[in-house]
This record gives C-alpha cells, sequence and structure tokens, in this order.
C-alpha cells in the first residue's frame, strides 16, 4: 500500500470514494486503493442520463464497477443533485485505472448539505482506517 496515492486535498468514504470539493459542487471517484484492489477495471455502470434529474442520498447505490477481479458497488460520499457524469468513462472504463484522481472522476454532484464533506475521512484518516482494516 506504501506505493498508492491519497492527496490529501480530498475526502474519502469507508467504501473508498473519494471527493473534491469546489463551492458547492463535490467531483466524485474510486480511491487508488480502491482502483488497486479491483484490478483492471473493464466497465463501469453509472447513471450516464440522469445528469440534471436525479437526487442522490449519501451513502446510497449511484452505480456498479467491474474489474477482471469483481464487480463493486458505488456509493454517494454526499447528498445532491447529480449535475454532471464523465461520459468518457462509457467508451474508456480503464481510465480509472490509470487516472482515478484526475480524469477517471465519475460524477459531479451539487450538494444540498456541504456540511456533510465534514463526516468524510481526511487523508490521513483513510490511511489509518485502511491500516486498521489490515490493509
Amino acid at each position: 500500500m506504501a506505493n498508492l496515492n491519497h492527496p490529501s486535498d480530498l475526502r474519502y468514504t469507508k467504501t473508498h470514494e473519494w471527493v473534491r470539493v469546489s463551492g458547492n459542487e463535490a467531483t466524485v471517484g474510486i480511491s487508488d486503493y480502491a482502483r488497486d484492489e479491483l484490478g483492471d477495471v473493464v466497465s463501469i455502470d453509472l447513471p450516464w442520463d440522469d445528469a440534471g434529474n436525479r437526487e442522490l442520498q449519501a451513502g446510497k447505490h449511484f452505480g456498479d464497477i467491474d474489474s477482471v477481479k469483481a464487480t463493486s458497488e458505488l456509493f454517494a460520499p454526499v447528498s445532491g443533485t447529480l449535475v454532471k457524469v464523465n461520459e468518457s468513462l462509457r467508451d474508456a472504463p480503464e481510465t480509472v485505472n490509470t487516472d482515478p484522481y484526475g480524469d477517471g472522476w465519475m460524477l459531479v454532484i451539487q450538494m444540498s448539505d456541504p456540511s456533510q464533506v465534514d463526516q468524510l475521512m481526511t487523508s490521513d484518516q483513510y490511511l489509518e482506517f485502511l491500516k486498521s482494516q489490515g490493509h
């Protein structure tokens, strides 16, 4: 795990999603740890056609990610309106493997309660969480 990257400007969930906050918008993706555990990502099922029309709830399922090893559910780290989905992942899901914090982002959520971010883990807390789980 020592070579994995967990940027300090992001917040993390126990289900291994990350959040990058800009104003009232939260960009969401999966952590480097999750990417490493999954192995090669082969497809992603996101709410492709729901931008602007779907409310997401913190902790609730919003999609699935399939890899050569397993299928994993994706969970919203914060509540709000889905405003953007990374369309490039539809044809190139493997981008998550190479750039989970950049081009591999998944969603942008207009947060209904920005204070929810304070409940998420910092990078240091996330690393401690991973260690406490035996990783």
